[in-house]
């Protein structure tokens, strides 16, 4: 899964693409490499975070909806995105890889074919724009 990041603050190139295994190999193969999760600087996982995102001791907030709670986590390399469900997202610092690895509670999750139709599952493309999910 590619991500193409779109924030509300500047342009992110897309990440180059993962070379895929060779057409000629062992079915076998080609079947191990097609079941296994998403790994490697290309990869893009994604958390949800239903309660309040407090960082250095300042809950954060939309600068779009004004919500402060309910987020998606995106990690893509070492950078962290925060996304609101009004499908404003934005770069945060704050956020390590380390510290998103340690949110990680179930190390297995869904494998979705697009970054926008992994979106559009979770309800972070826009469509509950200003409701609270629980």
């Amino acid at each position: 899964m590619t991500l193409v990041l779109r924030t509300t603050n500047h342009h992110v190139e897309r990440p180059p693409v993962l070379p895929a295994v060779p057409a000629g190999s062992d079915p076998l193969v080609q079947l191990q490499f097609e079941t296994q999760p998403p790994s490697g600087p290309g990869a893009t996982r994604c958390l949800s975070h239903p309660p309040e995102l407090s960082l250095r001791g300042i809950p954060a907030m939309c600068s779009a909806c004004r919500a402060r709670r309910d987020w998606l986590l995106i990690n893509h390399g070492r950078n962290v995105w925060v996304r609101c469900r009004c499908s404003n997202q934005w770069l945060e610092p704050e956020i390590s890889r380390a510290d998103f690895d340690a949110m990680i509670a179930i190390p297995d999750g869904t494998t979705y074919p697009s970054v926008e139709q992994g979106l559009a599952a979770l309800g972070f493309d826009g469509a509950f724009a200003g409701a609270y999910l629980e």
